[in-house]
């Protein structure tokens, strides 16, 4: 008797717990695993105590490790960042602190920058005013659900930052949230392209009437996959999707290696004048460093054609990230972020084009530290996807490509979708970017600085390291 009583209390616990885990909104997996997610917690939160016995270390994991992960989950969740004992970390570069930091009263918020020039030579009848220098990059509708897109919309908007919508095309989705957009066209040029596959004028110019969407980005390639068109596996091309981006339903949506309608130098400007002079808006271009030749051809041409010049340019290293990719591409082509920001950003002050042409950065870019960096480099922004799908609760269990993502960042089923609830996702999302700026902030003002739009080169130091120690060499 008395055993049968423990079975019924147990069973009625865990029925208790199970009924708890479904109707709360602040843990996907919880929500999409009832009882049994509360394993990955407990492991997760034994893990720190685990590894002081030579469990696995929090610098160890690939792509993203512990300590990088981490940082973004407690920033999401409002949770301190402060650490005990010492740092864990072993970096490759450090900041040279001021002898005399700036005092609060001597601060002062990020200033902002324009992107677009409003007179002359490929002006633009609305430039975009940019209040924040950290930003959300190009993830897909179709490669993301549809309520994460929706909280990372609703999150931009609270934090005031953009988002970009990704080569999949412009959704309701996207919109829903109230946040500033930019509209991303692949080579597949999905959302506004024409029964032929290409670019279609009226559905450019329907998409800029909409306020929200601010600026425009023709992508050449991204870091995951450079020399390679997007992918999107069947499985993951619904009705809906489809009549995004424009084609046929449940078969692999997969673009061409590149436009087809610009394969030079002059014909990437022409094309970049061509959407800037249809929406009014500026025009940016995404793209990977692989030959550095190519810079100094293309940044010539914007000198000599103001006209073509893009807006910006977004720089996405060789270690960024996507759904799907082959192997090869993903680990072997494309300079990383490290080596192609600098030469990015010097080709543009060889030609003058400082004043005229705004640099994003993105690629692994997702802890202050990273974009600290990146400004340094040049960078006036860094936008981040991984980041951002750490957010809203990417555990990084590298199902992307299968639909089967079991926090519903990237699932298409249903019910592992149900689990993210966007209310709750967009709140992590604000205090996410909000915590990366107040972060860079810090580190801006202990190197002396008002802000972070004075750092420079000078104000970061790399280092080697080597079997007999370290030494500190300019960035």
């Amino acid at each position: 008797m008395t055993l049968t009583l423990t079975a019924i209390l147990l069973l009625a616990a865990i029925a208790a717990v199970y009924i708890h885990d479904r109707r709360q909104h602040g843990h996907t997996i919880l929500r999409n695993y009832p009882v049994i997610g509360h394993v990955r917690y407990f492991a997760e939160t034994w893990g720190e105590y685990m590894r002081q016995y030579q469990y696995l270390p929090d610098w160890a994991e690939r792509p993203f490790n512990r300590l990088e992960r981490s940082w973004v989950y407690r920033s999401a969740k409002g949770v301190s960042n402060l650490v005990s004992f010492g740092s864990e970390n072993v970096p490759s570069f450090v900041f040279r602190n001021a002898p005399f930091p700036a005092l609060d009263h001597e601060t002062r918020p990020w200033p902002g920058l324009t992107i677009g020039v409003s007179e002359g030579p490929g002006a633009c009848r609305e430039p975009y005013r940019a209040n924040s220098f950290f930003n959300i990059s190009g993830m897909s509708y179709g490669a993301i659900s549809h309520a994460a897109v929706s909280a990372l919309s609703a999150g931009a908007l609270r934090a005031g930052i953009w988002m970009a919508t990704g080569e999949g095309g412009l959704s309701r989705y996207h919109l829903e949230g109230g946040g500033d957009i930019v509209m991303q066209m692949g080579t597949a040029k999905y959302g506004v392209r024409d029964a032929a596959g290409n670019l279609s004028e009226e559905k450019l110019r329907e998409i800029a009437t909409h306020p929200q969407v601010k600026m425009f980005e023709v992508k050449l390639a991204q870091g995951a996959k450079p020399g390679k068109g997007g992918i999107l596996p069947g499985a993951k091309v619904t009705a809906e999707i489809a009549a995004i981006r424009g084609i046929p339903a449940g078969q692999d949506s997969i673009s061409p290696n590149r436009h087809t309608d610009i394969g030079s130098v002059a014909e990437l400007g022409d094309f970049v004048a061509r959407v800037r002079r249809v929406t009014g808006k500026p025009v940016g271009v995404k793209f990977v460093v692989g030959d550095p030749a190519f810079l100094d051809l293309w940044f010539a041409d914007c000198a000599a054609r103001p006209e073509a010049c893009p807006d910006y340019v977004q720089v996405d290293g060789g270690e960024g990230g996507t759904g799907a990719a082959p192997a090869p591409l993903a680990d072997y082509v494309g300079l990383p972020i490290t080596q192609a920001l600098p030469l990015v950003a010097a080709a543009r002050e060889r030609h003058g084009l400082k004043e005229r042409i705004r640099i994003i950065a993105s690629g692994k870019l997702i802890t202050p530290d990273k974009v600290a960096w990146a400004l340094c480099m040049g960078a006036d922004f860094v936008s981040s996807a991984r980041g951002f799908m750490f957010s809203l609760g990417c555990i990084q269990a590298m199902k992307c490509g299968t639909g089967r993502c079991p926090t519903g960042v990237t699932a298409v089923d249903p019910r592992l979708i149900a689990g993210l609830d966007p209310a709750d996702k967009a709140v992590r999302v604000a205090r996410y970017a909000e915590r990366i700026r107040t972060e860079v902030e810090i580190i801006a003002h202990s190197c002396g600085l008002s802000d972070p739009s004075g750092f420079t080169g000078a104000h970061v130091t790399a280092i080697e390291r080597g079997v007999g120690g370290f030494r500190a060499t300019a960035a």
